[in-house]
């Protein structure tokens, strides 16, 4: 068992990721990433220590405070499992529009490089009772007399996720889970040993802390390096753990502006949407403050302006139109959007302007909200936020 200093010391050489971000001489940026490193810690002891896989239980894994590039509108929950045993699943559906499970082997941040997905399955494919009620079984092969809910699960398997995005929030219900396995006779959790928690703390300041940034320093590096600055790119995030099956396409880029400059974005709508959204990230990869701000925007929230088209204005100040997007601060950083089982998946367009030149450049029909409208939908949108539950 180390002595405590030894653990700090494990967390030493991390700070070299500042030289891998395109400002690494901003001091602003280096108080960000240390900032980071702290929020990696926290979430990592969630990871690691909430649960095993012999005794699993939901802990969070990104929302409001979990940063790491999370959608706005989820929650997420991560559970460890082995590949090679029997879980229960026991919830209740609630009504948000997405909600489902991610199989995959070695969570973000768990390695240096992301680990793979191995299947996403979508809950409402289930058989739900009346009430909202179902089980569900989730092992290597359906067990023998098993009349109710089976997935199949890859032996490879050491981790399930479980994903809901909400449109409207604090007025939808969000699924209730939990989780129990069920091919091991003691339902008795034992206490870690001594040489259990140094292995859970060398990974914790020697691995996840600095994996996690390292990993999302990259993804913005990529995006960046490929030429796609101020310039949508489509992509699956595959290389980030997304398994082949996940329904979802998602649009990027890198963006970059000045004080006084302001990207219009525009784009078509597919015409079947069951979900979609777009959300600000910083260049850490870290989704902008979106409780007290409208760094992000959904299907339910976004106007649609008379032409049919989505269009929206990322500058860091309001520009009253009801889509603005909030820079929070950030000239520099990624705009990411989805669309989940959409009919198409249109690549929006971006226009740089000076943000004085604004209403020159915006069609007559775009959806304006004056200070009054503002305030509201920012009510909305931060006591909607805590309504929802997120740990």
């Amino acid at each position: 068992m180390k002595d405590w200093p030894d653990y700090a010391d494990l967390l030493k050489g991390a700070e070299q990721l500042l030289e891998r971000t395109a400002f690494p001489g901003d001091d602003h940026l280096k108080a960000k990433l240390w900032q980071q490193f702290a929020m990696n810690l926290s979430q990592g002891y969630f990871l690691l220590f909430q649960s095993t896989p012999d005794h699993p239980e939901f802990a969070p894994f990104e929302n409001s405070v979990f940063l790491a590039q999370p959608n706005p509108d989820a929650v997420y929950y991560y559970a460890p499992v082995d590949g090679r045993g029997v879980y229960r699943v026991i919830g209740e559906r609630g009504n948000a529009p997405v909600a489902g499970f991610a199989l995959g082997n070695r969570m973000i941040g768990m390695d240096p490089a992301p680990g793979k997905g191995l299947g996403n399955f979508d809950i409402d494919d289930l058989a739900i009772d009346a009430d909202g009620r179902f089980e569900v079984i989730f092992s290597t092969e359906r067990p023998a007399g098993l009349k109710g809910n089976w997935l199949p699960m890859n032996p490879e398997t050491d981790f399930i996720m479980v994903r809901q995005f909400s449109y409207d929030w604090g007025n939808e219900q969000d699924v209730r889970l939990a989780i129990e396995r069920v091919d091991v006779a003691s339902a008795i959790r034992p206490p870690l040993s001594r040489e259990e928690i140094d292995a859970k703390l060398t990974h914790l300041f020697a691995g996840y802390a600095r994996n996690l940034s390292g990993i999302s320093i990259g993804a913005v590096q990529r995006c960046a390096e490929r030429g796609f600055i101020n310039r949508f790119n489509l992509n699956s995030f595959q290389e980030l753990g997304n398994s082949e099956d996940w329904p979802q396409a998602y649009f990027e880029t890198v963006f970059d502006i000045a004080q006084d400059e302001a990207l219009i974005i525009e784009s078509e709508l597919p015409q079947r949407r069951p979900y979609w959204n777009v959300q600000v990230i910083d260049a850490l990869w870290n989704q902008v403050e979106y409780v007290y701000r409208q760094s992000s925007l959904n299907g339910l929230q976004a106007a649609v302006d008379s032409d049919g088209k989505f269009r929206t204005v990322l500058s860091h100040q309001d520009p009253g139109v009801a889509n603005w997007l909030d820079t929070g601060g950030n000239n520099y950083g990624m705009i990411i959007g989805r669309w989940y089982r959409c009919s198409s998946q249109p690549t929006p367009t971006i226009a740089k302007i000076k943000f004085a030149d604004l209403d020159r450049h915006l069609p007559e029909g775009v959806v304006r909200i004056d200070a009054t409208g503002r305030a509201g939908a920012l009510r909305k949108r931060r006591i909607g936020s805590q309504l929802r539950r997120k740990w």
